[in-house]
């Protein structure tokens, strides 16, 4: 894997005008390398800065989820291990908010794709998926590409409290569940 990494960064630093498109596509088959996404928006910020390489970021993320719709339709044991996943981390009543899928696609340590399933599985179509995937994908982008070495470098206490920082934000972004009870059906007698 190291020399994967060294041999791409090379690539892209020697492109020239094609670095960018040699980036997002390093994005796309990262999968298959089992690269984090931390890493690879990384060395977008290295490469390209923060402007730039938040956005080849957002793109790359973006793609990547593009192919995963369609490799579900392709491939459907693929589907079948995501959603096996996504059923011990969710549970099937539990309804995310855009913000909340914000914030997972933050977390190191949830799966990419679980977000990716959840997306596609809530919306009709692959234009409605594709434009959920880029709004979802702005906050990991971002914020990896411009503060990751400062995230990466931080001790394990300053892990830990960013990690319940984010738990936090998720849990805060819920959505509000309210009954409405009626109030003769409060004071009913129940019959028996």
């Amino acid at each position: 894997m190291e020399e994967f990494l060294r041999k791409s960064l090379f690539v892209i630093e020697q492109s020239g005008w094609l670095a960018p498109l040699f980036f997002i596509l390093l994005h796309v088959v990262r999968q298959i390398f089992f690269i984090p996404v931390l890493f690879i928006c990384l060395l977008g910020g290295y490469l390209f800065g923060t402007l730039a390489g938040s956005l080849y970021s957002i793109v790359g993320l973006t793609a990547v989820s593009f192919v995963f719709y369609w490799l579900v339709y392709l491939f459907p044991g693929v589907r079948k291990k995501v959603a096996a996943l996504k059923r011990r981390m969710l549970k099937d009543e539990y309804r995310l908010t855009l913000p909340q899928m914000m914030v997972m696609r933050l977390m190191p340590f949830v799966h990419f794709h679980l977000v990716s399933l959840y997306i596609m599985e809530t919306t009709d179509n692959v234009k409605k998926y594709t434009q959920q995937s880029f709004i979802v994908s702005i906050p990991p982008a971002i914020v990896y590409t411009s503060f990751g070495d400062m995230l990466h470098a931080l001790p394990l206490v300053g892990t830990v409290v960013f990690i319940l920082f984010l738990t936090l934000l998720f849990l805060f972004f819920r959505p509000k569940r309210t009954t409405s009870v009626s109030w003769a059906g409060f004071f009913a007698e129940k019959k028996e």
